[in-house]
């Protein structure tokens, strides 16, 4: 048991000491520290959330009246709202129109709006026909709040001149809520809740990303660190003096758990970075305004996502350290593991692309298949009710797929580490595997 420790030992000091890992934890801490602070560095960069000041004429001619009218409509609307992304600014009548578009050529020189409404004859619509005239081209978001804010100033109109009450328009605008929570429609299945709630729901959603992400992450991250290691001490012929002095078994599960060490320090590392660029002020402020609650989280929920990891970890690695020691020299290493890295990919993308379809067929059939289960499993948990009876299923395919690939990877590790040279045929493999009881 000793040597198994000193082989944990020797490949945790191993990695946290090369420069490889150091920069490479650096690197990803910055990506997300930027990535999370991204929407603040944008708002900085543009200023926040700007109100665009757009001019008219406030005249009192009586062939203009229609138009100045209306500008006093639109700028009565928008001062209503709460978070107005447009202001009407009134500008002086200096008699001719000639005289007017120079004041409000003047006013955008002067930054004082972005752009002028210039009105004409009255139209079908109920208002005088309007253009918009600024500096930039393709302004078309800026009539479209234009004419969706003359739509309401129209329904309003409408509405009062058919002889409503205050209390009828209001009751008119008020906004209809329907709240909505998932249930399990299988009673007496075994279901893992009553139902998630919207914000349950939300909640859950950003877990099973992570998650996801998460152990996608530590499955190709370690996975690949096992591989080269084990290849690059077979091409060294260090391995000849550590199979003298530790059995191949616990050499390589000595060395699955020491990277397991790593990748868990690497991820504590990671989510402290998470941590602490959110709860900066500004950050801290956005969720807020969010209504993140995470205490909304199921714990039943967490269990399974620990559980799903470690197995999903523990699969794919013992599966790497296999093909690892059946290669001599780290350039054939890429094609070597590449069966193993798209299995991860495929489980990884099916649960990615089916966030928004979690009930589908491919995702209830790829829940009970070992290579994919880690992923899908956790999509449908996190996102649906699926029977008690499923997940147990899933897990107990897991579990015993997991024996078999140890059971295996250990015969091939066993043989694989003291062939050199060329990759050696699945006849002398299977030979040489036959001859060691593991």
């Amino acid at each position: 048991m000793n040597s198994f420790w000193t082989v944990v030992g020797f490949t945790v000091k191993n990695k946290l000491r090369g420069k490889a890992f150091l920069i490479t934890t650096i690197i990803i801490a910055l990506i997300m520290s930027i990535g999370i602070n991204l929407p603040y560095i944008f708002s900085q960069f543009g200023g926040g959330d700007k109100v665009t000041n757009i001019g008219y004429i406030q005249s009192k001619q009586a062939e203009l009246a229609q138009g100045s009218a209306t500008g006093d409509q639109l700028k009565a609307f928008f001062e209503a709202q709460e978070n107005p992304g447009l202001m009407l600014v009134p500008f002086e009548d200096k008699g001719s129109a000639g005289a007017n578009e120079q004041q409000l050529k003047k006013a955008i020189a002067d930054k004082q709006i972005k752009g002028y409404l210039e009105f004409g004859e009255m139209s079908v619509s109920g208002f005088p026909e309007m253009t918009y005239k600024s500096e930039k081209l393709m302004e078309f978001e800026m009539t479209s709040s234009l004419q969706g804010a003359l739509q309401m100033i129209r329904q309003s109109t409408i509405l009062q001149n058919a002889g409503l009450t205050e209390e009828q328009l209001a009751l008119l605008n008020a906004p209809i809520d329907i709240d909505t929570v998932q249930i399990s429609a299988a009673e007496g299945a075994g279901s893992l809740g009553d139902g998630k709630s919207p914000e349950e729901q939300a909640v859950n959603m950003g877990l099973i990303y992570f998650i996801i992400i998460l152990l996608f992450m530590a499955v190709m991250i370690s996975g690949q660190m096992i591989a080269s290691e084990i290849t690059a001490e077979k091409s060294s012929r260090v391995m000849e003096i550590l199979i003298t002095s530790v059995s191949p078994l616990k050499q390589m599960f000595g060395k699955i758990f020491g990277m397991f060490v790593v990748v868990v320090l690497q991820i504590a590392i990671y989510v402290v970075v998470i941590i602490g660029n959110i709860s900066m002020p500004h950050n801290n402020m956005a969720l807020g305004n969010l209504n993140i609650d995470l205490s909304n989280i199921d714990p039943a929920l967490l269990a399974y996502a620990v559980l799903f990891f470690l197995t999903g970890f523990f699969l794919f690695a013992t599966l790497f350290a296999a093909v690892g020691s059946l290669v001599s020299r780290t350039e054939d290493l890429g094609q070597a593991v590449m069966p193993i890295t798209i299995l991860s990919l495929a489980g990884f993308y099916i649960s990615i692309f089916s966030i928004s379809t979690p009930d589908s067929t491919l995702v209830k059939v790829t829940s009970f298949i070992p290579f994919f289960s880690p992923f899908v499993m956790m999509l449908r948990l996190g996102l649906t009710d699926p029977p008690v009876w499923q997940v147990i299923t899933s897990i107990g395919i897991l579990l015993v797929t997991i024996y078999v690939a140890v059971w295996i990877s250990a015969k091939i590790y066993r043989t694989g580490v003291l062939m050199y040279g060329k990759r050696p045929s699945w006849k002398e493999l299977r030979k040489a595997m036959k001859a060691y009881k593991v």
